[in-house]
């Protein structure tokens, strides 16, 4: 039987990963608690013990802000360890699956970026991840590296669960209108994987290289804003709902230590093509998101 191996299972993800991955072996299921990828010896030392057909990183260094400031902390997470990763199943005849992001991207364009596009990260996040990229194709090892774009789930922090908030407690709110994107639910990045993963048995040569995951179609995170007081609107009469003013504001408006892309739509065609995945709208996906029950559950190390 196969042996999977997720790292990263408490984060927005790696929550999504584990009950769709448990029904394609023997899976295996680590948090940050129990392997921390800025430690090599633990990584060694843990694959040696699981011995996994597959690893699933979906652990990541994931504070845009504060990756400026912490760097190599940011490196050994978001790429010496994944680097590691890489080396020991490339011995062991391992596969590695890896979550990357727009981020890689400068924002410069106007038009879907594809996979082979130039990257040109504007901030220390998107370097690291770039690197893990670069380090693992290096590597040699059999890879399906996955990048994703705006990624929003119940758990941890990200722009839907912040505005939704936002939206029933303040009567106004300035949201930037020059950054585009495509949300990407996390339930949908796990579904993919999983369907990734079961067509490689059918044809091994398609499962390698470099796909863009990400929800179809684009927004700004203004107009995303909208769609959120929108959605929340419709039950408005059960719960007391007063339509918070909504402003559009540029970037300037918020300034960050990081830099973020003005524009990171990714083109997923190649992924659709080649494992026959219709990606689901934006749209789609957040109104099922929305329906879930809206309390986040506590953050788990």
């Amino acid at each position: 039987m196969t042996t999977i191996l997720l790292l990263g299972r408490h984060g927005q993800v790696g929550s999504e990963l584990e009950t769709p991955l448990a029904g394609l072996g023997n899976l295996v299921a680590l948090g940050h608690a129990d392997l921390d990828l800025a430690d090599p010896a633990a990584i060694t030392a843990t694959l040696a013990r699981v011995r996994p057909h597959i690893v699933v990183n979906a652990a990541a260094y994931t504070n845009v802000d504060q990756a400026e400031s912490q760097r190599d902390q940011a490196m050994a997470v978001n790429c010496h360890g994944p680097a590691a990763i890489a080396r020991h199943l490339k011995i062991s005849g391992g596969m590695l699956v890896h979550y990357s992001t727009d981020f890689i991207f400068d924002g410069t364009r106007h038009t879907p970026y594809r996979e082979d596009d130039a990257p040109n990260p504007v901030n220390a996040y998107g370097a690291t991840k770039l690197a893990g990229e670069q380090a693992i194709i290096a590597s040699g090892v059999k890879h399906l590296i996955l990048r994703t774009s705006w990624v929003y789930s119940a758990r941890g922090s990200n722009f839907v669960t912040t505005m939704r908030n936002l939206a029933r407690t303040r009567r106004e709110l300035h949201v930037v209108n020059d950054q585009t994107g495509s949300p990407t639910w996390a339930r949908t990045i796990a579904r993919v994987t999983r369907d990734v993963l079961e067509r490689r048995t059918r044809n091994p040569a398609l499962c390698h290289g470099v796909y863009h995951l990400a929800s179809g179609g684009e927004t700004s995170r203004f107009a995303l804003a909208e769609k959120l007081i929108e959605l929340i609107g419709r039950d408005a009469a059960a719960a007391g709902f007063v339509r918070p003013a909504l402003h559009a504001v540029d970037s300037s408006h918020f300034p960050t230590p990081a830099r973020r892309p003005a524009y990171s739509v990714l083109d997923t065609r190649k992924l659709e093509g080649a494992f026959g995945i219709a990606m689901p709208r934006w749209e789609d996906d957040l109104e099922a998101f929305m329906r879930l029950p809206a309390e986040i559950p506590p953050h788990q190390p």
